[in-house]
């Protein structure tokens, strides 16, 4: 199996390259520096092409978007909040999930049983929204509604989609008061993904297996 995932350069996504790696798969890890497997601006459509010509004519099993940014942790509702944090966010957090799989449908199209999973958060739930945070909780908002749209237009082509919130977890973007490991984390998505199948495409589910409201 080739699993390709984005931001894997550290937290999450450098513990789930660690375990399937581990559980002898193929993973393509990519990160915007070194360090990674490939280089990959998720923001950048010239580094998605780049990118998907060094995986062209190949099956891609799984593919997770796990790429994010948290730039307005803590800004005041009456001076922060500034466009550019709108801009970068949505960039990576929204736009960047769609270009990745957008340039990648091939690769995907030509597995068994192709997945795609959408690492969300519960701060982009709209029935839990206790306020805040508002370019991250927008931007993972967007992120779950692209992905159940996405779970609609890819059914026919027999690609799952999944759409998770990883916990709180202890990484530099969740913060050391996290409930949950990476490594915590990382091994219950694991699971989660490989009960993904078409039957529950576009589901938004927690790491440890539960159904998260939108």
């Amino acid at each position: 199996m080739t699993t390709v995932i984005t931001g894997a350069s550290r937290g999450i996504g450098a513990a789930l390259a660690a375990q399937y790696s581990a559980a002898g798969e193929e993973v393509i890890g990519t990160s915007r520096s070194a360090g990674t497997d490939a280089t990959l601006d998720v923001t950048d459509p010239q580094s998605h092409s780049n990118f998907a010509a060094t995986l062209k004519g190949r099956p891609l099993d799984l593919l997770i978007c796990n790429a994010g940014v948290y730039l307005d942790r803590g800004d005041d509702l009456q001076t922060g909040f500034g466009a550019d944090l709108w801009a970068q966010s949505f960039a990576t957090n929204v736009t960047g999930v769609f270009l990745t799989v957008q340039s990648l449908l091939d690769n995907l199209r030509a597995a068994q049983a192709p997945k795609i999973a959408i690492i969300a958060s519960q701060m982009g739930s709209s029935t839990n929204a206790p306020g805040g945070s508002y370019i991250y909780r927008a931007s993972k908002a967007a992120a779950i509604n692209l992905g159940r749209n996405l779970a609609v237009d890819l059914k026919s082509d027999g690609i799952a989609v999944g759409i998770y919130h990883p916990g709180w977890v202890r990484t530099d973007m969740g913060g050391a008061s996290g409930d949950i490991t990476a490594e915590d984390s990382a091994r219950g998505l694991v699971n989660r993904i490989a009960a993904l199948d078409l039957a529950h495409s576009g589901a938004f589910e927690t790491w440890d297996g539960r159904a998260h409201p939108f």
